[in-house]
């Protein structure tokens, strides 16, 4: 299939990926650990617009970043904070989960055992991990008030940058597999995808983006 198919397609499925929910004010940011430290900067960006008092870090060693960090991820997170002025007792780490549901399972914890009681969020997720995120917090954590946003760039921009485009490309098709099949496992909450969505996934499984799916 030629590159600009790919692109179209895989497009597609971006912008499915996407909530487009406005930011608003809330008790804490909470970003998700990734290999995509831009993921960071939107989150400390947004600390330092005054959007919430307080940031979360969660991330440990997973799967896309054993060979990319030699610490875990909300470390490397933490790091890049302070290096842009955020005061270290602003800052909440959680440095052991490897998916996004200890993500928030695990953050869930170390805030209750911290004393903290936030009540509302700002998820800081990669972006075309908005929706998964927003479907595991609403199915572990369905009570509190929660909105997800992402790094604010383009589809083309994105493929373009430092992560190689045929990576970016198998995420994000792997990720539409874990939307439908991780509601049925009970780690999210359902969500529907449109047939186009559905059909340009099984275009590009044919044409060989199979590397981050799930066996199931």
């Amino acid at each position: 299939m030629k590159e600009k198919n790919v692109d179209k397609l895989a497009k597609i499925i971006w912008d499915y990926h996407h909530m487009n929910q406005q930011v608003k004010k809330a008790d804490c940011i909470f970003a998700l650990g990734s290999h995509d430290v831009r993921v960071a900067e939107r989150a400390t960006d947004l600390f330092l617009q005054g959007y919430a008092p307080y940031l979360v870090f969660s991330g440990g060693v997973g799967i896309l970043t054993k060979d990319v960090f030699n610490k875990p991820e909300a470390e490397v997170f933490t790091d890049i904070a302070i290096s842009r002025g955020v005061p270290r007792d602003k800052i909440i780490i959680e440095n052991k989960a490897t998916n996004t549901g200890e993500n928030i399972r695990f953050t869930k914890q170390l805030l209750k055992e911290k004393g903290f009681d936030f009540n509302s969020f700002i998820l800081v997720q990669k972006p075309y991990m908005e929706r998964r995120a927003h479907a595991t917090f609403k199915k572990i954590w369905p009570e509190k008030d929660f909105i997800v946003t992402s790094p604010q760039i383009s589809f083309e921009d994105y493929l373009s940058g430092e992560i190689p485009r045929e990576k970016i490309i198998n995420i994000l098709v792997g990720d539409l597999q874990r939307i439908k099949e991780y509601s049925t496992l009970g780690f999210q909450i359902s969500q529907d995808i449109p047939a186009l969505v559905w059909d340009a996934y099984n275009k590009l499984i044919e044409a060989g983006y199979t590397k981050h799916l799930i066996k199931i």
